[in-house]
């Protein structure tokens, strides 16, 4: 059942992406911050141009070349970004080269206390 805003018990949430009316929480909200920050190109919000994450200016290079850089700006946009995680790893999963997409698995901690560690795949 989707979180609404009656249900909100959190100082961190956020409406959650994709379903109107429903809101994210905790680590919920912080996996779907982290998502945006990689979703966005920098340059690409007009109030905030430095938001976001520069993978985009790699993805159409050889991948030996790109994957390094993509690790490399994944790494300084969540630093950045998000300051409620710490992240442990980026690795990336699969690469799609026909598609050019590639997923990467992220494993993250709170700066806050120890939750233990999360993981989220993300696909650019």
């Amino acid at each position: 059942m989707a979180m609404t805003l009656a249900d909100i018990t959190a100082a961190d949430w956020s409406p959650k992406l994709g379903e109107p009316g429903s809101v994210v929480e905790n680590l919920d909200d912080i996996n779907q911050c982290i998502k945006v920050i990689l979703a966005t190109p920098k340059g690409s919000r007009a109030h905030e141009p430095l938001f976001g994450c520069g993978v985009w200016q790699f993805l159409d290079q050889p991948l030996t070349e790109a994957l390094p850089r993509i690790v490399n700006a994944v790494i300084e946009a969540v630093e950045e970004w998000e300051p409620r995680a710490k992240l442990v790893s980026v690795v990336p999963v699969t690469t799609e080269a026909a598609s050019g997409k590639i997923t990467l698995q992220l494993e993250w901690k709170l700066n806050d206390y120890d939750a233990g560690i999360q993981q989220i795949e993300v696909t650019l």
